[in-house]
């Protein structure tokens, strides 16, 4: 097969013509010795000559020159080999019909072609080893520049990242060994560096390591250990006096990006990530793909990664709706770079408006609606009770009636776990939304063509006001860490976790779910005690010692734990893992509508105890736990 050669080919192709020339020689040597003299010069030139040709037309069309001997490898050695084989062959059998084989010594094919393959091979793994600078006079010599590390797993990872580090310009690191997970590779070598033991062992191996071999870093190289193994890693790593991080991407491992290869430290994910949930993505696709789709909330933490993500399975259009100018104009900007062809429009306006969301919906007329605006900080929102209600509440029966007026196919509401028991004026809020969204889907009399599909889940990590982005800068700031309750828990999953379960979920065809809600599984809770702990350690600082915790009591709205079904909710299985199915109460959507009815009016008069009337009749569980002013609420 042709293919274009470049110019270091050539030399690599004149290179291998030149060995298959003199191996012929070479070889006819090692099989007569001085003997040679017995056999007719020209026939010996002739097939010398014979044999070089046959090796250049095999050479050009075996694929050889399309490899770099920088990396040659057992791949490189295959092709050799069948190149080489082939080459005997074709001289063999033109030798036969030419000669009957007569004039050389039949064995002549054997050595020549370990010969050949000698010759060919031996310089380009001499090359690899001197480029990956294995050849170290200095063997056994510390660089005390060097940091010492130990390796956390033993497979692909751990090889990438030693091959890469060697290749390196300059060795930043010196790995004293390996550990895995289990026993089955303890023993073993990769590239020279032993397995010298397991990760529940670390003490017993560090132990006998002296002052200068003792490792510094423990490095992670498996990207799916899951948040508990992390978490205990981080804490042997800790009691031990180092610290922890992982290796870079494999995209880091380029040759030419670097002379020097550097680790990352590990992310709060890490310690908070759990075994990720096999997703369905031909149905995600299926549900975007061709398809016109309006995002609420574009600009905020949850609707641009919505946006991210929808864009990727290639919508017929996009309609972007945000009432923050900036947040706007910020994720207009990376759909035009990220996806230059996707036809799109950015669009200001307030879902609290009845009339400009109506209108938008249905000039836009798209098929697929998320649902992701909304005010979520619980302590502005138990502060601004009429904004809060309005927003969440009435801004949802909006799009939610414009998309039953426009015939959507499906809207999806983006809820809140503190919509369950609710204790805030945030959660109750999302909790009303839900029940009229519910309403509207089990009501086909009012809205035959327009599924409403409710996903509920918790906290985000990174996302505008939660708790891991106040972290990172209070210790930026040198602390202290503010901690409302020493036991209070949180469930928590990264931003495109939950957007992907988001997708998932909506493309769920599930039978019966009229009126249900889906619950993603967010594992385990985790305290946000431990969680500002992790985080100072990860910094390389001590808790308490060079950062401070400092519990400033509960705020306005929150509770210790949230909760992720009700406790009356019954829980329908589902065919996606990590995504469950609730049933909780519903109501009738004529007197939800008379309910949206008197909130905005209640909201429009400052009704705070009208307000509370409707609440305590649709949620009789809302449990008040304090109101607060601005000024109340704790830095």
């Amino acid at each position: 097969m042709l293919y274009r050669i470049t110019r270091r080919g050539l030399v690599a192709y004149g290179h291998d013509i030149f060995m298959a020339a003199i191996s012929f020689w070479l070889s006819f040597y090692l099989r007569v010795g001085d003997a040679w003299f017995f056999y007719e010069e020209d026939g010996l030139i002739w097939a010398g000559l014979l044999l070089t040709a046959i090796s250049a037309i095999v050479f050009w069309f075996s694929g050889l020159y399309r490899g770099v001997w920088r990396y040659a490898s057992v791949t490189d050695l295959w092709a050799i080999t069948k190149a080489v084989t082939l080459i005997f062959l074709l001289f063999a059998f033109v030798m036969f019909l030419w000669t009957r084989l007569e004039t050389l010594p039949r064995s002549i094919l054997v050595i020549n072609w370990f010969v050949l393959m000698a010759l060919l091979g031996g310089p380009r793994f001499l090359y690899r080893l001197a480029k990956d600078r294995r050849f170290d006079l200095s063997a056994g010599i510390v660089d005390k520049k060097q940091i010492p590390v130990l390796l956390v797993g033993a497979g692909d990872e751990a090889e990438l990242f030693i091959r890469a580090l060697r290749q390196s310009g300059e060795a930043t690191y010196r790995i004293i060994g390996i550990v895995a997970e289990n026993e089955r590779r303890v023993g073993r070598q990769i590239h020279g560096i032993e397995v010298i033991g397991t990760t529940q062992n670390l003490a017993e191996l560090i132990e006998p390591l002296g002052r200068v071999d003792r490792p510094q870093r423990l490095i992670l190289t498996k990207d799916d250990l899951d948040g508990a193994t992390v978490r205990s890693l981080l804490d042997q790593a800790e009691s031990l006096g180092m610290t922890l991080a992982r290796v870079p991407q494999v995209t880091e491992f380029k040759a030419g990006i670097s002379d020097t290869l550097e680790v990352r430290p590990v992310a709060i994910e890490d310690l908070l990530g759990r075994a990720q949930t096999p997703l369905d993505r031909d149905a995600m696709r299926e549900l975007v793909e061709g398809r016109r789709v309006l995002i609420t909330g574009a600009g905020g933490s949850i609707g641009s990664e919505l946006v991210h993500q929808v864009s990727a399975f290639d919508p017929h259009s996009l309609v972007l709706v945000d009432q923050s100018e900036y947040a706007l104009y910020t994720i207009d900007m990376e759909v035009a770079k990220d996806w230059p062809s996707l036809e799109r429009e950015a669009v200001i306006a307030d879902v609290r408006d009845r009339t400009r969301i109506a209108r938008v919906i249905n000039e836009a007329d798209p098929e697929l609606v998320f649902h992701a605006a909304a005010l979520k900080h619980v302590p502005l929102v138990e502060a601004n009770v009429f904004e809060g209600v309005t927003t969440n509440v009435i801004g949802t029966a909006n799009v939610a009636d414009a998309c039953a007026a426009t015939k959507v196919d499906t809207m999806v509401m983006v809820s809140t776990d503190k919509a369950i028991n609710p204790t805030s004026i945030m959660g109750v809020s999302k909790r009303l939304a839900e029940i009229y969204c519910q309403a509207l889907d089990l009501d086909r009399k009012r809205a035959p063509a327009t599924r409403y599909v409710t996903v509920r889940f918790g906290n985000v990590l990174g996302s505008t006001g939660s708790v891991v982005p106040l972290f990172q800068r209070q210790l930026a700031e040198g602390g202290p860490l503010t901690v409302t309750h020493p036991d209070m828990t949180r469930y928590f999953m990264t931003i495109r976790e939950a957007v992907e379960l988001i997708l998932q979920a909506s493309a769920l065809g599930q039978a019966d779910r009229d009126g249900k809600i889906f619950v993603l599984d967010m594992g385990e809770p985790v305290r946000i005690m431990d969680l500002a702990t992790q985080m100072i350690r990860l910094a390389g600082l001590t808790p308490g010692i060079d950062v401070e915790i400092k519990i400033t009591g509960p705020r306005p709205g929150e509770k210790l734990f949230e909760e992720i079904l009700h406790g009356s909710e019954d829980l329908v299985p589902t065919n996606s893992q990590g995504i469950l199915l609730a049933a909780p109460r519903t109501a009738d959507i004529t007197a939800m509508s008379k309910a949206i009815e008197d909130l905005q009016k209640a909201c429009r008069e400052d009704d705070f105890e009208a307000v509370m009337s409707v609440i305590r009749t649709f949620v009789p569980e809302f449990r008040e736990i304090g109101m607060a002013t601005i000024d109340e609420m704790p830095n």
